[in-house]
């Protein structure tokens, strides 16, 4: 499920007990791209929430919601998210919706929640230039369906943990910049927590 760490962690690793990181966000704030170098620079496995869903279900989430509707699929997405949560030591970038569903924040809140906060301007850019299978957006009107996303999620995600801007960094800047940041929101107790026993990846 979770590509491979690298070998040589970050100092960060040990204070975070294990607990993995959940990036959350709108589509097209960077959470994929961002997390794979989050997770090898911090010595973690890396899940991409969608992929394993788009795996587990044997095809693609644009089909998912065309044949099983928008709950459909958020079942599916909590499942998913409930066996991720089952591991640890690894950064999960998570799809936009998940913080939709109460029931998904009693997993993410066992790791740290980090939002992935471009500009609406940014957002509407990128996703402009990178439509992709996108089901929520596939309207008349994209601009349109992104605002009323982002009115209807933005205070969800405020239930992060911590919030990080993202205007043109790269996602390497971006990594770093997450790395830098977490060590101010840990308690004192916590920098010197050890793994859990859970198992930190899943057999594909």
């Amino acid at each position: 499920m979770a590509d491979g760490a690298t070998n040589k962690a970050h100092p960060l690793k040990s204070r975070l007990g294990g607990r993995n990181l959940y990036l959350i966000g709108m589509m097209g704030s960077g959470k994929s791209s961002t997390g794979r170098p989050l997770a090898k620079r911090l010595g973690y496995g890396f899940v991409d929430a969608d992929g394993v869903i788009e795996t587990l279900a044997e095809r693609p989430i644009a089909t998912i919601f065309e044949t099983e509707g928008e709950q459909g699929f958020r079942t599916l997405e909590s499942q998913v998210l409930r066996a991720i949560g089952e591991h640890h030591s690894l950064v999960v970038a998570t799809g936009g919706g998940v913080v939709t569903r109460p029931e998904n924040w009693g997993v993410l809140h066992q790791g740290i929640v980090i939002w992935l906060a471009p500009e609406r301007d940014q957002l509407l850019a990128r996703l402009t230039l990178d439509p992709g299978a996108r089901p929520l957006l596939q309207k008349g009107d994209p601009a349109a369906a992104l605002d009323a996303l982002l009115e209807a999620r933005t205070p969800l995600y405020a239930e992060a943990d911590l919030r990080i801007s993202v205007r043109d960094e790269t996602v390497s800047s971006v990594a770093n910049t997450i790395l830098e940041s977490i060590p101010g929101i840990l308690k004192p107790a916590e920098l010197t927590s050890q793994a859990p026993s859970a198992p930190q990846t899943t057999e594909d």
